[in-house]
């Protein structure tokens, strides 16, 4: 298309690529070259526009700004706009490269060659499309960061001379999802969970803490394969629960990532395992035609390779200068929207979020936050994590059915994958990080303290083998602390009669508290 070709740029409006906007006001920034270079992209969780009123609001997925907000049309006004008062979308700016060419940007540059959203852009330019412009490099302007770290999370970075720019950008182009700033993060930050989840074991005796932390592992491996929807054999649980338990110890690469497939899935007979050679979707099939009913679609088994590569190279190095659950939200969810394998996505996904978290040392030795267990209970929310960015993804992916009821991507998607807003998603699992710490990982070392209690108190009536004292307070526990007839009847005959109000006392006393 000609770098010439005049693009029209929107007046007023009530509705936007069927987004409704709360009042009549013009779009602006990646909104306004979204629609003037009708850019084939997800549309960003957040919109601006420019409305008549003198006052910002927040409201529907649009931000309207006041009237002396209002950018004059065109390319260099409106990416300013966008990078002043939007942050970075990588993937709107990728495709809008692609098609503006080189010309139109190093006019831009020109005009201005030492304004620091013109040097931005120029960098952003070349690090996105691998081509360079033809421009000397800057020789004046002070260093200023491609990424405003008052508005998104981003690395110390490295200073790049030609452009006079701070590349503190959290990835490479081959995978750099972006997380905005927001209060809640900001607050759970500040929380200090880890410091948290030290304080929280700091009393437990070790050899608690050992029990505890075997629970939490059996518990997070057993809620993984739940989220899922599968019913697995109880050694299978184990084998995955031990691999949750070394997570972070063996250095992140493709072989890996095989190595965990493997176990996750275990009997590989009828699953094709490594990275898909088909397409790949989630969600239904038509009960008639075969015809696949998607809710989310990964990406092209061409794309593959470079994705995995760019989520090792972000775990190599980024991963460590981020705040530990931003990142492990970053590369978690990076990798199940790509959804490289044909089964066990899900699973090595959640993986991922322990071995973020390990590496940095954020949980306490030796223990695993039981993430899965707390996704569970937050289920809806987590789906809806999923579905937000997968509703708004799906428009912008051209496909087609196979024979076999599978996809065919007939577009280029890929920076659909490499580059998305993780702002939702990092907020989700800090909010279940929290939750571990501060419930599930006290708790459960409550309960075994109370339930050694319990079997000290019990031997001190009648001597049991640990499987009896076990079998007798799970029969307490689902009788609401009385011991049924059946069990009086059966397993337990041998109590007397003196010795079963005696210990359903026991049960009472110790764990009157918990309930």
């Amino acid at each position: 298309m000609s770098t010439k070709t005049k693009r029209r740029f929107s007046g007023p409006v009530t509705v936007f690529h069927d987004r409704r906007l709360p009042e009549r006001a013009t779009p602006a920034g990646y909104a306004a070259l979204i629609d003037a270079y009708e850019l084939a992209v997800p549309l960003p969780r957040m919109l601006s526009a420019t409305g008549e009123r003198h006052r910002v609001t927040n409201e529907a997925g649009w931000r309207i700004l006041t009237p002396r907000h209002a950018p004059p049309p065109g390319l260099d006004a409106h990416l300013t706009f966008a990078l002043k008062y939007e942050g970075l979308d990588l993937a709107v700016l990728k495709r809008l490269f692609s098609i503006v060419g080189s010309s139109e940007v190093e006019a831009l540059v020109r005009a201005r060659p030492t304004g620091r959203y013109a040097r931005r852009i120029w960098f952003l330019y070349e690090w996105l499309t691998g081509r360079r412009l033809d421009l000397p490099d800057a020789g004046a302007g002070t260093y200023v960061p491609v990424v405003d770290p008052d508005q998104q999370w981003a690395t110390a970075g490295d200073n790049v001379r030609r452009h006079r720019v701070r590349n503190n950008l959290p990835g490479t182009p081959a995978f750099c999802p972006l997380v905005f700033r927001t209060g809640t993060l900001d607050e759970f930050v500040a929380m200090d969970l880890s410091k948290r989840a030290r304080a929280a074991v700091a009393d437990v005796p070790r050899d608690l803490l050992a029990r505890t932390a075997a629970f939490l592992l059996l518990k997070d491996s057993k809620s993984s394969y739940a989220i899922e929807g599968e019913t697995v054999p109880h050694d299978r649980i184990q084998r995955w629960g031990r691999a949750i338990g070394e997570a972070g110890r063996r250095p992140l690469d493709l072989d890996e990532l095989l190595r965990l497939q493997r176990i996750v899935i275990g009997d590989a007979r009828f699953v094709q395992l490594g990275l898909r050679r088909d397409g790949g979707f989630v969600g239904q099939h038509d009960r008639d035609s075969g015809m696949p009913l998607p809710d989310h679609i990964g990406a092209r088994p061409d794309d593959l390779p470079f994705l995995i590569d760019g989520m090792i190279a972000f775990d190599q190095r980024p991963a460590q200068e981020l705040d530990a659950v931003i990142a492990a939200a970053v590369l978690a969810f990076g990798f199940v929207y790509a959804h490289p394998f044909a089964d066990g996505n899900g699973r090595l996904h959640r993986y991922l979020i322990h071995r973020v978290l390990a590496k940095r040392g954020f949980n306490p030795p030796g223990v695993v936050f039981p993430v899965s267990a707390a996704i569970l209970e937050r289920i809806d929310d987590y789906r809806h994590v999923l579905e937000d960015y997968a509703r708004r993804l799906l428009p912008a992916i051209d496909w087609e059915s196979t024979t076999v009821g599978n996809v065919n991507v007939l577009n280029d998607t890929g920076d659909f994958y490499r580059f998305f807003d993780a702002t939702p998603h990092a907020e989700f699992l800090y909010a279940c990080v929290r939750k571990t710490i501060e419930e599930d990982l006290p708790n459960e070392a409550a309960f075994l303290r109370r339930y050694d209690r319990f079997r000290a108190d019990v031997e001190a009536i009648v001597d049991m083998p640990d499987r009896t004292i076990d079998l007798l307070f799970r029969f307490l526990h689902r009788n609401h602390g009385r011991l049924s007839k059946r069990a009086r009847m059966g397993e337990f005959a041998e109590l007397t009669e003196a010795e079963v109000p005696q210990i359903e006392r026991i049960y009472e006393d110790v764990f009157r508290a918990a309930r």
